[in-house]
């Protein structure tokens, strides 16, 4: 029964006899419980009063001209602090589009919770052709770690906690909460109402693997003639920092960063062989995983790009993980802290050393790839037109002095050179397309590092991967967040130089002024060509704390098709082009 459903008299006989609330309110006063203080979204039918009232209540609330970059706000959130990212759509198509970043942040194992209005289910059930008919829950299941449906107000509560404590416990992930229009709007005795919330309890407890998991990775580890750490993504958000720095300069391994788990450790880190990748993954002969899969991203542990012969420790907090492409020889489950902290504890001085011959071997083809890069970007410097090379070094020597800027990126050029030139010296201050590879995450990243963090972020874009969000400049402007869009314009996917044999431009052609469309929003535009002005105008840029975005203009024939992934492109008959 709703108020709306009673007579005029009736309803307010009925209000002044009782304290009533309704879905709407339930639904915040449970995220409110549980210390959610940030909602991403886009209003529409049913959910706009939702965002209201969470707005009066004290919850932010960041509204988005489209649902993926929302999702991609959420997700980033749930990375950043560990705590779900909530992202509100409306029903069907707004679902949908949410529904990209809610598989995406799966596949990442962010935190991330969709909240989508629905249609009522007799209406779908029966295919009577509601407004926004869909059967959402049944196409979310496929997608997410987890998909509910809340059928009663009195539900809602517990609706909440699930998805809550679903998308943080083991291996986090998207949980999907569909909301049914009519149980938003239902009216319940408000005292029943608020029973019916509770506030979760230590969604992510601490597991620790067994002792004698911990002796015989130590013992791997100690056989090894040839070591290696890989630290991942998981590492990052485990927020482990201490500990993971702590065991690794304890027992001197090499490791091997992953790009979102660049600055658990300092880039410039003597044990880091970031240099000698290739090296280092094609000689190890045990390999140690820290939230870490042997994923496509680590050529599945397969050979030649790995030693036929190595052996896997993995840490991970998930058991299905392990063995999903190699044999683990020491699997150690568990949450990332716990385990590096108990392997500190059984791991006495000394008791693993690195032999020195393989020390050597990593050092000396770091330093030759080194000065490999140094002429590449010496060159990079002077040349004209721009190279992407020219603009990232400029763009890391002013991040350099601003140590506490987030740095997002995406593309594909954009992305590869990006993540090879710029160093970062603090954790988690790097956020990219990770293992899906997504073009879109980048401006609804950027708005979530500002948001959660308050601190300044730079997003470097591919002109190409800025297209997938670009209206996001407007949402960055409304919020007035600092956030620093700088966009690798060479006029192209991939590049800008590629021919036609008809009257329409190349399938990979672009066009595009991007300094001129902020400053419809109100935002600060700069146009740049030479390192120079890159330089000159982040640094303006960031002392002034407001949106703002730089094109630089880069050399059309500057980029690789589909950047370091061009060998995944079928190889058949060449396409003239």
């Amino acid at each position: 029964m709703t108020i709306a459903s009673l007579g005029e008299s009736e309803a307010s006989g009925l209000v002044s006899a009782q304290k009533l609330t309704d879905g709407i309110h339930l639904v915040v006063d449970a995220l409110k419980l549980n210390e959610i203080d940030s909602i991403y979204g886009v209003v529409g039918i049913p959910i706009t009063d939702l965002a209201r009232l969470a707005q009066a209540s004290g919850i932010r609330f960041i509204g988005f001209r489209h649902e993926s970059a929302a999702g991609h706000a959420a997700a980033a959130a749930g990375f950043l602090t560990k705590k779900p990212g909530i992202c509100l759509t409306v029903s069907a198509p707004g679902f949908l589009n949410g529904l990209v970043a809610l598989a995406n942040a799966t596949v990442n194992c962010f935190p991330m919770v969709q909240i989508s209005g629905s249609s009522e289910r007799h209406l779908v059930d029966l295919q009577r052709g509601d407004y926004e008919e869909m059967d959402q829950l049944a196409a979310a299941r496929q997608f997410a770690k987890a998909a509910y449906r809340v059928q009663r107000a009195e539900d809602i509560g517990r609706g909440v906690a699930r998805a809550i404590r679903t998308a943080v416990s083991g291996r986090p992930g998207g949980v999907y909460l569909d909301i049914p229009a009519a149980v938003l709007g239902e009216v319940i005795d408000a005292e029943l109402g608020a029973a019916s919330l509770w506030r979760v309890v230590d969604p992510a407890p601490r597991q620790v693997p067994e002792p004698a998991a911990l002796d015989r990775a130590i013992e791997l580890l100690a056989s090894a003639r040839r070591p290696l750490v890989v630290l991942g993504k998981g590492a990052a958000y485990a927020q482990a920092d201490d500990q993971i720095r702590r065991f690794v300069e304890l027992t001197g391994l090499p490791y091997l960063p992953m790009s979102m788990a660049k600055g658990l450790l300092p880039d410039d880190h003597p044990q880091s062989v970031a240099s000698a990748r290739s090296l280092a993954l094609r000689r190890a002969d045990v390999v140690m995983l820290v939230g870490a899969r042997l994923n496509w991203l680590l050529g599945h542990g397969d050979a030649p790009q790995w030693n036929a012969d190595a052996r896997f420790i993995q840490v991970d907090i998930a058991s299905t993980e392990l063995d999903s492409n190699q044999p683990i020889a020491a699997p150690l489950v568990g949450d990332v802290g716990s385990v590096m902290q108990a392997l500190i504890d059984r791991t006495g001085p000394g008791r693993i050393v690195v032999p020195a011959q393989w020390r050597d071997e990593l050092a000396a083809r770091s330093a030759e790839n080194v000065g490999k890069m140094a002429k590449r970007l010496q060159a990079a410097e002077t040349a004209h037109p721009m190279k992407f090379l020219g603009a990232l070094q400029a763009i890391r020597d002013v991040l350099r002095e601003n140590p506490r800027t987030y740095l997002v990126n995406e593309g594909a050029n954009a992305l590869d050179l990006a993540r090879n030139t710029i160093g970062m010296p603090v954790p988690r201050h790097r956020l990219d397309s990770g293992t899906w590879g997504v073009m879109g995450i980048g401006l609804g990243y950027a708005i979530a590092a500002a948001v959660e963090t308050g601190d300044p972020v730079v997003a470097i874009e591919g002109d190409s991967a800025f297209g997938f969000s670009g209206m996001e400049m407007e949402t960055i402007c409304r919020y007035n967040l600092p956030v620093v869009t700088v966009v690798l314009n060479n006029s192209g996917v991939y590049r800008g130089d590629e021919g036609s044999s008809s009257g329409d431009p190349a399938p990979t052609a672009l066009s595009a002024r991007h300094d001129l469309m902020i400053a419809a929003f109100g935002g600060r535009g700069y146009r740049a060509t030479t390192p120079t002005e890159v330089a000159v105008a982040l640094r303006e840029a960031l002392a002034l704390g407001r949106p703002a975005l730089i094109d630089c203009v880069i050399d059309p024939a500057d980029g690789t098709e589909s950047g370091n992934i061009s060998h995944l492109n079928p190889k058949g008959i060449t396409v003239q082009r």
